[in-house]
């Protein structure tokens, strides 16, 4: 290999590891973000509260969809 494409490799090594430093800051930053937001350290935790939270919308979605139809009728029959 030529000098030059080792100086090519040490920058391409250099900036693979710029990037992993960038990318494991954004990954702590986001962990932090779930820890602090929905108190859940892991990703398990976080799908099971993420699977939680959508029944709970659902549940809702379902009465919202309820309340409405009964405020129809009450409307449509005065």
């Amino acid at each position: 290999m030529t000098e030059q494409g080792l100086l090519d490799l040490k920058q391409e090594i250099n900036e693979a590891k710029d990037k992993s430093t960038k990318l494991q800051g954004r990954k702590d930053l986001l962990v932090e973000q779930l820890k602090e937001k929905y108190n859940v350290t892991t990703l398990k935790q976080a799908k099971e509260k993420l699977k939680k939270m959508e029944q709970s919308l659902e549940t809702l979605h379902v009465q919202i969809e309820d309340a409405t139809e009964k405020l129809e009728e009450k409307l449509n029959v005065e």
